[in-house]
């Protein structure tokens, strides 16, 4: 099946799902504000986000295979707005919570059933390329979050007569809930486009799927290193991309909350703009050797980052954002062209992982007070990029992504 305007959601699904989700990073200090809290209870805004994804990816993956990935999606975008109108309308600290969680959750609905779905409105061959165009999107809305944020926050706090509409969705000292003000309106169009729009389901047995089928997937080997790959993968980028500003902090002096910030985006701006550069080459590369070599670009970036001067480090840390940008991609794509069927449950398992991704920081910063040096404990982040690099050896999917042939074999006539 190849479903073009089919495709054309899922790529927008991607782009509000990272809009929302790369929101709590500009945002966190005026929750921090505006609740009166320390760091601990703060991190339990992203806490309650992502935890969603760890409870909710399997059951999701049963529900799309067994309703349909329109129907999860309806569900996800559903779930959306409820949570952002709650967050709106009852901005209370447990209030939060639930909402941070109902949101979460509603991203881990879609991140299931966009993913299969791009795979077959697409075209298997093709699965790899447009999942790096929708990296690509990813990063955009990445990008233009903040950028979003800041300026409706300025209209409020100047006073203008759009600020003066805008703050009757905002309560004081609140400004920022005007982005889930933003974000309800969002998911209810997203909603409505997607109940008019008609996506088949994919052909299934008539068996039902249970939970404790879906666990059994466990049991198969192919489905655990993708797994494991999918966790190394956000361990990974979640693990540089914090420790950046501290460590240009701590060994050449570089402010934090200025350079060290700066140096973060372009992190995040490499990542997106790397996105551009994989999707050519998976037109006329195999994935699993575009993946082998962004992988030993990343760890020659790595390298000089942690070892380097600070001139070279300030190249290094967001190049080796460049060298990460495909990665998700390619590891998703030939995860679920790895298997038969049983793509959504599949899917569910592979976004699980996301979850493992929160225990990278953590376990760097405990190695890097044992050790007493966070360079050692950087080398902790070698671990994860080596078995990222060992999937473009052991990998074998059934179904390749398509390439353009530059040079056509004349073929022998009959």
């Amino acid at each position: 099946m190849k479903a073009y305007p089919v495709v054309l959601l899922v790529l927008i699904t991607f782009f509000v799902i990272s809009f929302v989700t790369n929101l709590l990073g500009p945002i966190f200090p005026a929750l921090i504000e505006s609740y009166q809290i320390g760091l601990l209870l703060a991190g339990f805004f992203p806490f309650a986000f992502f935890a969603a994804y760890g409870l909710m990816s399997i059951p999701a993956g049963l529900i799309a295979q067994q309703k349909g990935e329109k129907f999860v999606i309806l569900l996800a975008f559903l779930l959306a707005a409820i949570g952002a109108i709650v967050f709106v309308l009852l901005p209370s600290f447990a209030m939060a919570m639930f909402a941070l969680f109902t949101i979460g959750s509603a991203m881990a609905l879609l991140q299931v059933a966009i993913n299969p779905l791009l795979r077959r409105a697409g075209g298997e061959q093709h699965f790899a390329a447009f999942s790096v165009a929708a990296q690509l999107l990813f990063g955009a809305a990445a990008t233009l979050s903040p950028i979003v944020y800041s300026s409706l926050v300025a209209h409020i706090q100047t006073g203008s007569e759009l600020g003066q509409q805008l703050s009757l969705f905002t309560q004081p000292n609140k400004d920022w809930l005007i982005m889930y003000a933003l974000f309800a309106v969002i998911s209810i169009v997203m909603l409505l486009v997607t109940s008019f729009m008609t996506i088949p389901k994919e052909q299934q047995s008539s068996q039902t799927l249970r939970l404790s089928d879906s666990l059994a997937l466990f049991k198969d080997k192919t489905v655990v290193l993708f797994f494991i790959a999918i966790s190394c993968y956000v361990g990974l980028e979640q693990g540089i991309a914090n420790s950046i500003s501290v460590f240009l902090a701590t060994y050449h002096g570089v402010d934090p909350m200025t350079q060290g910030t700066d140096v973060v985006s372009q992190f995040w701006l490499l990542l997106t703009i790397g996105c551009i550069l994989g999707l050519a080459l998976l037109k006329v590369m195999d994935a699993k050797l575009v993946l082998k070599l962004f992988s030993i670009g990343a760890a020659c970036s790595l390298v000089f980052a942690i070892f380097g001067s600070k001139e070279i480090a300030l190249i290094a840390f967001p190049a080796s954002g460049f060298f990460l940008s495909i990665m998700w991609s390619v590891i998703f794509s030939l995860g679920l062209n790895s298997i038969v069927k049983g793509h959504s449950a599949v899917s569910g398992i592979l976004c699980t992982g996301i979850v493992g991704g929160a225990l990278a920081s953590p376990i760097i910063g405990f190695i890097a007070e044992l050790s007493g040096d966070l360079r050692i404990s950087l080398l902790v982040l070698f671990i994860p990029l080596g078995f990222i690099l060992s999937v473009s050896f052991w990998a074998k999917p059934l179904v390749k992504n398509h390439t353009i042939q530059l040079i056509k074999k004349r073929e022998a006539l009959d």
